[in-house]
């Protein structure tokens, strides 16, 4: 009865998605915009990944679901070397982006992490001006031109679905922004600096439902220019954003598949158990 009460559940949600002109599926036959290749990746001697190998499809959500610790933030930030910001790591395996290894030593740091902008579970707004947040990254890569900061504060706030409520305001802090609007100045933060990739860490988890859906139609609006990869622990959540999702458990990736697919008809008996509550 459980199994398909949250099978009939999940149905109505994707049919929903369907029948709102939200039918996510990216098209077929695109080169993969990340290939991931049998990744090992260890905390000193902690082993936190084992031998990971999917791909992400271009301009599409990717949402990564599991229990709390099975290794989806850390897969997460292994996607723009966050967790190189951590001592004693190390991994194996490949992480390609646009076809090249983002672990090469001929990498440049700063450009990968330009490209492969990140939204964290806390929003961590500056203790600066709305304008300042804003146009943060680009004023520290030397961009001083005010007509042109002007520009891209104006674009990365419409992008973030924020300009209407802050646009006479853009010189107050923006620590008095409301917990939802302080998510979407970060998005717009990690918008300014012309990223292909943005990288969610449960982006949602701390906001009231109202700001929950909020932070969602952004997500549906922001896959038809970026490439998005999301954690999150709201299984609607996923069902409702996401194209593609990927379930780990102790940090195994133990299935992927469009997300219609893997609601309904998963191919693993434990993604089966995940899904419709009988552990997590």
């Amino acid at each position: 009865m459980l199994c398909m009460m949250a099978t009939t559940s999940y149905a109505a949600i994707l049919s929903e998605r369907s029948l709102n002109g939200r039918e996510l599926t990216p098209q077929k036959g695109l080169v993969p915009k990340y290939q991931v290749k049998n990744l090992n990746f260890w905390y000193n001697s902690h082993q936190a990944l084992f031998d990971i190998n999917f791909q992400i499809p271009p301009q599409s959500v990717t949402a990564l679901i599991g229990p709390s610790g099975c290794g989806k933030s850390t897969f997460l930030r292994c996607l723009n070397r966050m967790n190189d910001l951590v001592d004693g790591t190390r991994h194996t395996g490949e992480i390609l982006l646009d076809g090249e290894d983002i672990y090469r030593k001929s990498l440049n740091l700063v450009d990968l992490r330009r490209r492969v902008g990140m939204v964290f579970q806390k929003s961590n707004p500056f203790p600066k001006s709305i304008f300042e947040n804003v146009v943060y990254g680009p004023k520290i890569a030397g961009l001083k031109n005010q007509a042109i900061l002007n520009e891209i504060c104006e674009r990365c706030l419409r992008g973030a679905a924020l300009w209407d409520e802050v646009k006479d305001r853009l010189d107050q802090s923006a620590l008095n922004l409301s917990g939802g609007q302080a998510q979407r100045l970060c998005i717009a933060r990690a918008l300014a600096t012309d990223p292909e990739v943005l990288l969610l860490d449960e982006p949602a988890s701390a906001l009231d439902p109202a700001s929950t859906a909020r932070i969602e139609d952004l997500v549906f609006e922001l896959k038809r220019d970026y490439t998005i990869v999301i954690v999150t622990h709201n299984m609607q959540q996923a069902a409702r954003v996401s194209d593609q999702t990927a379930f780990f458990f102790q940090g195994r990736l133990v299935e992927v598949g469009p997300t219609d697919q893997l609601y309904t008809r998963p191919q693993v008996k434990q993604t089966e158990d995940y899904i419709t509550g009988r552990f997590g």
